[in-house]
């Protein structure tokens, strides 16, 4: 995709200068983040593992549907810590390896691998929350967050229901959004192959199958009690999803370049990464380690191409060289960042 960013030399300057302050500062133990890697693999998978194994191993009603709920929140987080790597090949120096790990772990939560993978890296990280550029931005009428877009008249009491309506995201994902790309073509979408259609049924029948189905004729629970526990396991992992990935974008500090008639950025790329991305405790080990790098979203959107292990030492370099020169990325704490969602979404429910 040609480029439609303007050109500002002052920030394609400061571009170059974050990018040789990261490539002279950063000190990358390999040895060590081979075993940070490993620690992380070991800790998710085996909480994904145990928590799947809790399906089988319980007879109460109230434990098997938590059992679900905790399944759907670890693979939720594993998908964080290790999905996100692989969908920008910092994992292994294999591509292909990347990919059919990727492709495995979105398979444990249900969506398409390939459809968000190529959706993510070729709109989304090209120019995040500028209108007909970033397909994130093609959520739902029923949440307006693009200043100027058009305002219905229920749109006046967002703020209200959109945690209700943010729980039920991931049955949308699974059930609608993922067919929905399936059998539509936009400017976002490759042509689907017969391969691609192969992978995507594979992937379906993996999730529906071990997940529903399996439970349904094994588990030893009445049917609905199975469905209510996949339908609940989707409501918790859809909020905090769902809150996680907005308050990277969508808070009250984030910008939203406009274009102009010849469908131009009126801003650079720098600036449309740095301004329309928020961080939560960006110098934080410990949160790096929790949300695999979405706490340190400047950075990831500066270096796709870096590990995430190596964003909180990034994000110390890139906010020493703007607040330098007064330039001051947007930063929450999680809470702080649900709040100012929300406090967004009422701004946003106004005309206007």
């Amino acid at each position: 995709m040609k480029d439609k960013h303007i050109h500002i030399a002052a920030d394609s300057e400061l571009l170059g200068l974050i990018k040789e302050k990261v490539r002279m500062e950063l000190s990358v133990d390999s040895a060590g983040l081979k075993r940070l890697l490993w620690l992380k693999f070991v800790f998710y998978f085996s909480l994904v593992a145990l928590t799947y194994s809790m399906i089988w191993r319980t007879n109460g009603l109230y434990w098997f549907i938590l059992a679900f709920i905790l399944y759907g929140f670890f693979a939720v987080l594993f998908a964080f810590n290790f999905a996100h790597d692989f969908s920008h090949n910092t994992v292994f120096k294999n591509r292909k390896w990347n990919n059919y790990c990727f492709i495995f772990i979105y398979t444990l939560v249900g969506a398409h691998a390939e459809a968000w993978k190529h959706r993510h890296i070729h709109s989304h990280h090209y120019a995040p929350n500028v209108e007909d550029y970033d397909s994130d931005l093609q959520i739902s009428d029923l949440i307006r967050v693009i200043p100027g877009s058009p305002h219905r008249w229920y749109h006046r009491v967002q703020h209200i229901y959109a945690p209700v309506v943010y729980t039920t995201y991931s049955l949308f994902w699974v059930f609608i959004k993922d067919f929905v790309i399936l059998f539509s073509k936009n400017e976002y979408e490759q042509s689907h192959s017969f391969r691609y259609h192969v992978s995507f049924w594979l992937q379906k029948v993996v999730y529906f199958g071990y997940l529903l189905i399996l439970p349904l004729l094994f588990s030893g629970q009445k049917w609905y009690i199975v469905v209510i526990a996949f339908i609940a396991m989707h409501l918790f992992q859809s909020l905090f999803l769902l809150f996680t990935f907005f308050m990277t974008h969508h808070v009250e500090s984030t910008a939203y370049p406009v274009t102009d008639d010849k469908g131009y950025i009126t801003t650079s790329w720098l600036m449309n990464q740095v301004k329309s991305s928020n961080d939560f405790y960006p110098f934080s080990k410990t949160a790096n380690f929790i949300f695999g790098g979405f706490n340190n979203h400047v950075a990831h959107h500066l270096f796709p191409n870096i590990h995430h292990a190596c964003y909180p030492e990034i994000s110390y370099i890139i906010y020493k060289v703007l607040c330098k020169r007064n330039i001051y990325p947007n930063q929450t704490t999680f809470w702080g960042g649900i709040r100012s969602h929300l406090r967004f979404l009422k701004r946003m429910s106004a005309p206007g």
